[in-house]
C-alpha cells in the first residue's frame, strides 16, 4: 500500500488560538534540535500548555506536532500524511488510516511510523527532540533515535475517563526512555519523581498580558453574554467528569439570584446530565482571543472541579488566567490550587455546596479589596510561560551536552 506525503495545506482559522506570531517577549536564540511532540490534544481544540509552550519553541526552530491518527469510515484511503501550519510556523501531522486498522492496533501504529519515517526522511528531520504528552504515542514512535527524550506530563491520563487499559505499562516504558520529566504541577511531581530521577515541576503559568485585557472597562461585552443579570459566577474550561456538577446545580438552586456563566465545550459525559437551572447558562466552547471579554462580565470566577480520581493531580492552568483578569476566584479544594494560591489567600478555598457559596459571597466584595490585588500581582510577577519556556530550554541544554 503505498504512502504519500501531501503538500502542507494552509492554516485556517481556528476556534482556540491566539493571532499567529504573537509572543509576550522577544526570545534569546537557543542550539537544540527540531522538537517532534507527540500528542493526545488536538491542537486545535482548547489552547493550554502544549500549545503555550510549542509556539514558543517554534520561534527559534522546527516544531512537528503529531496527534493522533484520524481513521476514514472506509477503507478507500491509504495511509498518507496530512500536514497544517498553525502558530509561528507549528506543524501539525496527522496520519490518516483505512477503516479496517482501527481493529489492529499494531498494525496502526506501524503504519503511522512508516508514514511518519517518510515524512522525517523528505524533511531532513534526523536530530529532534521527541517530547510527548502520552505515553501511548510510544506504540508509532519507540523506534525513531530521538536526540533527547522529555515527557512533559501534566496530567494524571491514567486516571482520566476511558483511559486506556495499558496506559500505566506504557508509562513505564516512557520513564525508561526519558531524559527528562517535566510536571505540570507540585502535586504530580511529587509522584512522578519517585519514578525517574530528573523529573521537574513546572505548574500551570500565565500569559498575563492577555488576560489582563479582562482589566480594560471598555472591552465589548459578548452579545451572548451581555443580557445576563448580575452578579454573575463565572466557569470555563472543558465540560467532562471533572466538573462538579452537583456543586453547581446546589449551588443554582440554593443561589437563583446568581447568575452561573459556564463556557467551554462539552466531552466524555452526556449533556443531559448536566443541572439545567434556569439561571444556568451554558455558553459553548469560546476561542482564546474571545475569553478575556467574558471573564470582564464575571463578578467571581470559579474553579468547579469535582474531587475524583481525574483531579486528583491536575494543576489548573485557569487558576492564575482568572487572576490576571482581577477575578476573585472560589474553588474547591484542588491540592494544586490550595498550594500556593490558597495557603497565600489569593484563592478561597470551599467543597460543600454550603461553603461554597458563602465563600462566593465573600469573593463578590472581595474585587474591591486593593491589598488583594496588590498581592495577587506581586504573586503573578513571578510567573509565566516565557519564564517557564526558558527554564525547560535549559534544562535540555545541560542534558544535550551532557550526552
Amino acid at each position: 500500500m503505498p504512502l504519500s506525503t501531501p503538500a502542507v495545506t494552509p492554516a485556517r482559522a481556528t476556534s482556540t488560538a491566539p493571532a499567529a506570531g504573537k509572543a509576550d517577549s522577544k526570545k534569546p536564540s537557543y542550539p537544540l534540535p527540531d522538537l517532534v511532540c507527540f500528542a493526545h490534544l488536538h491542537w486545535d481544540f482548547v489552547w493550554q500548555r502544549p500549545q503555550h509552550l510549542l509556539s514558543r519553541f517554534a520561534q527559534q526552530g522546527r516544531v512537528f506536532y503529531v496527534e493522533d491518527a484520524f481513521y476514514h469510515a472506509d477503507d478507500l484511503v491509504e495511509p498518507h500524511l496530512e500536514v497544517k501550519e498553525r502558530q509561528n510556523g507549528v506543524k501539525v501531522l496527522v496520519v490518516h488510516l483505512p477503516h479496517h486498522l482501527h481493529a489492529d492496533e499494531a498494525a496502526a501504529e506501524q503504519a503511522q511510523f512508516a508514514v511518519l519515517s517518510r515524512f522525517f526522511a523528505d524533511n531532513s528531520v534526523t536530530q529532534f527532540v521527541a517530547w510527548y504528552y502520552t505515553p501511548m504515542a510510544l506504540g508509532k514512535s519507540r523506534l525513531f533515535s530521538p536526540a533527547l527524550t522529555v515527557y512533559d506530563c501534566m496530567d494524571e491520563l491514567a486516571q482520566f475517563k476511558f483511559a486506556p487499559p495499558e496506559l500505566r505499562q506504557r508509562e513505564q516504558e516512557l520513564f525508561q526512555k526519558a531524559d527528562l520529566v517535566f510536571t505540570g504541577g507540585q502535586r504530580i511531581y511529587e509522584a512522578k519523581r519517585e519514578q525517574h530521577n530528573d523529573a521537574h515541576p513546572f505548574p500551570s503559568s500565565i500569559d498575563k498580558e492577555h488576560f489582563g485585557q479582562a482589566r480594560n472597562p471598555q472591552l465589548a461585552e459578548p452579545a451572548d453574554q451581555a443580557g445576563i443579570a448580575h452578579p454573575r459566577i463565572g466557569f470555563f474550561g472543558v465540560v467532562d467528569e471533572r466538573l462538579d456538577i452537583i456543586l453547581l446545580g446546589a449551588l443554582a438552586t440554593n443561589h437563583p439570584e446568581w447568575q452561573f456563566v459556564i463556557i467551554g465545550p462539552v466531552v466524555k459525559i452526556d449533556p443531559a446530565t448536566l443541572p439545567h437551572n434556569a439561571n444556568i447558562h451554558y455558553l459553548g466552547g469560546k476561542n482564546y482571543q474571545e475569553l478575556p471579554a467574558y471573564l470582564r462580565g464575571w463578578d467571581v470566577a470559579t474553579l468547579l472541579f469535582a474531587r475524583n480520581e481525574s483531579t486528583e493531580f491536575i494543576s489548573p492552568t485557569k487558576t492564575p488566567e482568572y487572576l490576571a483578569a482581577g477575578r476573585p476566584v472560589v474553588s474547591t479544594s484542588i491540592r494544586d490550587v490550595v498550594r500556593p494560591y490558597g495557603d497565600l489567600n489569593l484563592v478561597q478555598i470551599a467543597d460543600d455546596p454550603q461553603d461554597f457559596g458563602q465563600a462566593i459571597a465573600r469573593a463578590l466584595v472581595q474585587g474591591e479589596d486593593a491589598d488583594w490585588r496588590t498581592r495577587t500581582d506581586a504573586y503573578l510577577a513571578t510567573i509565566s510561560w516565557d519564564l517557564t519556556w526558558q527554564n525547560m530550554v535549559n534544562l535540555m541544554q545541560a542534558r544535550l551536552a551532557a550526552k
